[in-house]
């Protein structure tokens, strides 16, 4: 049964550190929650954070403290680093890939130090999706995908989030392009939340299994939590904001029906 928190302090020094989503519990994407830098600075353990972000770690750290955040994190791992570490490995074939970016040069950016080329569409082998711009819709990547399709081009997401919060609602996000893909017949490869492979780098790098995890997400969050062995805290004031404001948390965590419940619940980082 979910436990209901008032701070994160009541229990985090149960274990061997607490790792934080980005979006929707540390910040919006322009701005730190009310109460998370506090939250940080106070922790009785150390912090990680766990992001699907299509960024390596490097460039989300910096923008992490630039919003305020002095405690450094332990550590800091995106979906983005995985899928850069695995190109380097030589555990991704392809070397050419089509870039779909949130800004022009973010693709380029997170290529360096990799021997791979972003090209035009009909001379790629492969479709990097790492960010989509503000304001996009899904029905404005239909052509891009059936022309990726009819190449049996596959597909690489670095950021399977499908919506992502910002400070005046919500915009889609990589991953509901990658599904929709997906759906088409298209081979996609996901790095990220819930997929267990960026839970097991964690838990490595940490040195330790014995992890509570923050987040927002039910489907990204708290599953991939559960399926690595963490307990779990969701975060009522992230992507389900307006689910847990119109009614009690125990009738809203109910009505979202999640297929593994979290450990604990909390209205907000603090």
């Amino acid at each position: 049964m979910t436990r209901h928190i008032e701070r994160l302090s009541e229990i985090a020094a149960d274990y061997d550190a607490v790792v934080f989503d980005q979006w929707g519990v540390l910040h919006n994407g322009s701005a730190p929650y009310g109460g998370a830098i506090e939250c940080l600075a106070t922790l009785p353990c150390p912090a990680a954070v766990l992001s699907n972000s299509g960024k390596r770690a490097a460039p989300n750290a910096a923008r992490i403290r630039d919003m305020g955040f002095e405690t450094p994190f332990n550590t800091v791992m995106t979906s983005g680093e995985a899928l850069w570490r695995d190109i380097e490995g030589a555990r991704v074939p392809e070397t050419r890939f089509h870039a779909v970016e949130r800004a022009a040069g973010d693709a380029a950016a997170w290529g360096q130090g990799l021997s791979i080329e972003m090209t035009a569409l009909e001379n790629a082998e492969a479709i990097l999706l790492m960010g989509l711009p503000d304001g996009t819709n899904l029905e404005a990547w239909q052509p891009l995908l059936e022309d990726a399709l009819t190449r049996q081009l596959p597909l690489y997401c670095s950021n399977p989030d499908r919506k992502s919060p910002r400070k005046d609602g919500y915009v889609i996000s990589p991953g509901a392009v990658a599904f929709a893909y997906r759906e088409m017949g298209g081979a996609v490869s996901f790095y990220g939340k819930p997929h267990q492979p960026i839970f097991d780098s964690l838990a490595h790098a940490m040195g330790t299994s014995k992890l509570l995890m923050v987040g927002d997400s039910l489907e990204h969050d708290i599953a991939g939590a559960s399926a690595a062995g963490w307990d779990s805290v969701l975060v009522g004031g992230g992507l389900y904001a307006e689910t847990f404001n119109a009614a009690p948390w125990q009738e809203a965590l109910t009505a979202l029906a999640p297929p593994h419940a979290p450990t604990f619940f909390i209205g907000e980082v603090q």
